[in-house]
């Protein structure tokens, strides 16, 4: 079990290196000052993919923050992981969450960094909640 955590935690960090920066360039330099997340529609021929698709999300991001709990006393990236697994899930309060989180001046700078690095406009800064 702990061989496999290990691996997880190895995979984990190697796919957000990947990931997290097209993740942050691929989202609109607004995203942070709307008031309510974006609805995604569907069309009726594509909702079963939609939710299906939505479905598979959440459950590997619960494993993902099952897993990093376990990594906050084992071996591996348990944060890091934890943020990956809440990323990718949806619930309610996720968007305003995010918009507090980007409102520290810190966070933000760190994201329009990458942003400037994949030459992406960067992010308007959001408006406290």
């Amino acid at each position: 079990m702990l061989t496999a955590l290990l691996v997880l935690s190895v995979v984990t960090f190697v796919a957000s290196l990947i990931f997290i920066p097209i993740i942050i360039a691929r989202l609109p330099s607004d995203y942070f000052l709307m008031e309510k997340q974006r609805i995604v529609t569907t069309q009726s021929k594509q909702a079963t993919f939609f939710f299906f698709n939505q479905f598979v999300k959440n459950i590997l991001g619960v494993l993902l923050i099952l897993a990093g709990i376990a990594m906050l006393v084992l071996p591996g990236q348990g944060l890091l992981t934890i943020l990956i697994g809440l990323g990718i899930t949806n619930f309610p309060g996720k968007y305003k969450l995010e918009r507090k989180l980007v409102s520290n001046q810190s966070i933000f700078k760190s994201l329009n960094w990458v942003r400037k690095r994949a030459k992406v406009e960067p992010f308007l800064y959001p408006l406290k909640d």
